[in-house]
């Protein structure tokens, strides 16, 4: 089960849109087959800082999720809500509590 941990900081003022354009995100990816977890987080220290946490079945439903169109478009915006290209990280599960 691949994870992955996407990060966004909101360029100044742009924190109420890039916060609406990323839960926009929750809705058509909750009836993507595959999709385990996708869970927006919001910093309650840093100001417009925001992280998804991402599982996945596998690899194939990361690959079907990066080609929706509802991901390009929040992408497309990314330079203007954005003071930064977002940080986007895989990783492997290696120990759980619910193991």
């Amino acid at each position: 089960m691949p994870v992955i941990i996407a990060t966004f900081q909101a360029a100044p003022g742009k924190e109420a849109e890039l916060e609406a354009a990323l839960l926009a995100m929750i809705e058509p990816v909750r009836a993507e087959d595959g999709v385990l977890e996708y869970t927006l987080h919001r910093s309650p220290t840093i100001a417009g800082s925001f992280l998804f946490y991402e599982r996945y079945r596998d690899q194939a439903t990361i690959e079907s999720h990066s080609a929706t169109p509802y991901l390009a478009a929040l992408l497309a915006r990314v330079p203007e809500l954005c003071a930064q290209p977002p940080v986007i990280t895989t990783y492997e599960p290696v120990a759980s509590i619910n193991d």
